[in-house]
């Protein structure tokens, strides 16, 4: 008994020496596909192992618990690893310890449950996310209004927001493409959806998911948007009341001095913002920096702000990059007039020659946001009809990164922010 005991103790003393862990690297040079590498650290959540996100260490690197699934999946994938055994990954963890750095090692719990908010029609090229959730191979949900108004957001932990319009306003498509099919065929199914929900005016339907969409980031949600969801989103809540469409978009005049009547306590993000009246300017308000910029495509990068990493993990998980500045891209809402930017509200990477913030997040009650501006960041004035960007040829994006860090810090066990 006592030998059995003896050689149990040698086995377990030898495992724990020879254990081992995956490192994936996430700095320039060490990794080919930053993009899949979220992928990895994804599946392994799901399979339930023990992974920590290396804050501000090589890129951002992961430390992932060995396990033979996880090696065959960076084969396949094309993911940068290497093995490292426990007495490494200690060393590293200590490195990272040390007071006079500016890195932490935050662990990851469990694969959030994500969901796309998104016309069920729309292709997953039409938007940034869903096309790097799909390379990435992390699996989501599509919902859309009548899940959202049925309060089946509660399932799940992170939500994003398709390039939506919240106003009612269809887009503000009508000037340029009033008389094209698809936006004919979109305006008859987006009042047709509307009918069938109870509502009288798109307007008022969107308000109305608008309002549950808050309500869950209020209650402990984290919601992502990106592109013309962002600002359309904060105006929708400041208009409750207000009727701010125009007779081509809703059957009747607008509210007389509307403007007057926005209400900026309702937002999450933006305060003290113009309206845009016009029904035929492509533009929904002030806080759109895009006819404002006078920036050539050359030299239109931003650049991300280093946060403390021991002090303010959330945003320094959100800033996660291989590289400091990131390549500018256009959308309907390129980007925010830091003017309108409430002063709770971080910005995490900006053109300070332009005076716009390009990224920002916050707290809302329970839950968070983050607001990502412009549609493709491989793609830099994509417009209606361009053909879909291909992310094999860009697996190292540091435009794309950005979306898929809140992706996963969801998952990252919760610390209480000293800022």
């Amino acid at each position: 008994m006592k030998k059995l005991f003896i050689v149990a103790t040698f086995l377990l003393i030898s495992n724990s020496l020879w254990a081992s862990f995956i490192y994936v690297p996430m700095d320039d040079d060490n990794q080919k596909n930053h993009l899949k590498a979220y992928g990895i650290v994804y599946f392994g959540l799901e399979a339930g192992l023990k992974s920590k996100w290396l804050l501000n260490y090589d890129g951002g690197a992961f430390l992932i618990e060995n396990n033979k699934a996880i090696e065959n999946e960076c084969k396949i994938r094309g993911v940068s690893y290497q093995i490292i055994s426990d007495a490494k990954a200690q060393l590293i963890l200590q490195e990272i310890a040390s007071p006079s750095s500016n890195q932490d090692a935050v662990i990851l719990e469990k694969a959030p449950k994500i969901a796309v908010y998104s016309p069920k029609d729309k292709m997953p090229w039409d938007d940034a996310v869903t096309m790097v959730l799909t390379y990435a191979e992390i699996p989501f949900d599509v919902i859309y209004d009548k899940e959202v108004l049925e309060d089946k957001l509660l399932i799940y932990e992170w939500l994003h927001l398709h390039h939506e319009d919240f106003t009612g306003q269809y887009g503000k498509f009508y000037g340029s493409f009033r008389t094209a099919p698809w936006y004919i065929e979109g305006k008859k199914n987006a009042e047709r959806l509307a009918q069938e929900l109870g509502f009288n005016k798109v307007s008022e339907e969107k308000l109305a998911v608008a309002k549950k969409i808050r309500d869950y980031v209020v209650g402990g949600g984290f919601m992502f948007a990106m592109c013309s969801a962002t600002d359309s989103f904060d105006i929708a809540l400041s208009a409750e009341g207000v009727d701010i469409a125009e007779a081509m978009f809703d059957g009747d005049a607008s509210t007389l001095n509307y403007q007057s009547k926005i209400n900026y306590n309702k937002t999450f993000a933006f305060k003290d913002f113009q309206l845009e009246r016009s029904p035929i300017k492509y533009e929904f308000s002030s806080i759109d920096m895009t006819r404002k910029r006078r920036i050539p495509k050359t030299s239109d990068y931003f650049s991300l702000i280093e946060f403390s990493a021991k002090w303010d993990p959330v945003p320094t998980m959100l800033t996660q990059n291989h590289t400091t500045l990131v390549k500018g891209f256009m959308g309907q809402t390129t980007s925010f007039d830091r003017n309108t930017v409430k002063s709770n509200v971080l910005v995490l990477g900006e053109n300070k020659t332009n005076r716009e913030a390009r990224y920002i997040h916050g707290t809302k009650g329970k839950g968070m946001f983050t607001f990502y501006g412009g549609h493709d960041p491989e793609d830099y004035t994509h417009r209606v009809g361009d053909p879909k960007t291909e992310l094999d040829l860009h697996p190292t994006s540091p435009g794309y990164r950005l979306i898929l860090n809140n992706v996963l810090f969801p998952a990252a066990k919760k610390k209480k922010q000293k800022t």
